[in-house]
């Protein structure tokens, strides 16, 4: 039978019985007083904490860990929600009927941001812009003086930026062109806007519903209802 000694030689000891062994060991239970608490700007992506004067243009190709399509408007990182069925269909038709009609000189991009100045850089659904801006296929962002058409489709949780501050920002860099598209009774509607060079805003020069056939900013003949058959 083993006697005491071998007893308390085979039983592994707890933190408890180190302290009690050695009283000069730190308490793990107990903080250290001496030791920084971890800042929360540690535990979280940098731009969840924006910085006092909001973030810039160059900070979406900063940051890292921003979800896809973040966009920058006045300072302020705007996030995308998940789109529907109408968004997505109109998009894929609006790029694939303006590729095709595109001239040699002009290329159409699908949801890339354009840098309209130092605090904004929104992200249009589609542009038609210069081909000669289109030659970098590591670039991220285009320049407004390069593009001629930034189009939105309207979704409900951007609805306000759409209609109202992006279309504003985008006539105030000068672009020529803005086309609106919103799902109206079961149909897409496209509101088209050309800007006012004296005034600097745009101006509705047509609604357009079922079909959209247009000159400006180049000859287009789109059967919008494509974007709703089943």
């Amino acid at each position: 039978m083993p006697d005491r000694e071998d007893d308390v030689s085979a039983a592994p000891l707890s933190e408890t019985d180190w302290l009690i062994l050695d009283p000069g060991l730190p308490d793990p239970l107990i903080p250290d007083p001496l030791e920084e608490p971890p800042s929360p700007s540690d535990s979280v992506p940098d731009w969840l904490i924006p910085p006092e004067r909001g973030f810039t243009a160059g900070d979406l190709d900063r940051l890292r860990g921003l979800p896809p399509h973040t966009e920058l408007i006045d300072g302020t990182l705007v996030f995308v929600s998940p789109q529907t069925r109408f968004h997505t269909r109109m998009l894929s038709l609006l790029e694939r009927a303006l590729s095709t009609a595109a001239p040699a000189h002009m290329r159409v991009e699908r949801e890339m941001t354009v840098k309209l100045g130092p605090r904004q850089r929104p992200e249009p659904d589609v542009v038609v812009l210069h081909a000669h801006a289109a030659t970098d296929p590591m670039c991220t962002f285009y320049e407004a003086a390069d593009v001629l058409l930034a189009v939105e489709v309207v979704s409900e949780e951007s609805a306000e930026r759409d209609r109202k501050r992006k279309p504003q920002l985008y006539a105030e860099a000068g672009i020529p062109h803005f086309w609106r598209v919103e799902y109206e009774n079961d149909c897409p509607a496209v509101y088209v806007h050309e800007l006012d060079q004296a005034d600097g805003v745009y101006r509705l020069t047509g609604t357009h519903r079922e079909r959209l056939t247009l000159s400006l900013p180049f000859e287009v003949d789109i059967d919008l209802t494509e974007a709703t058959r089943t």
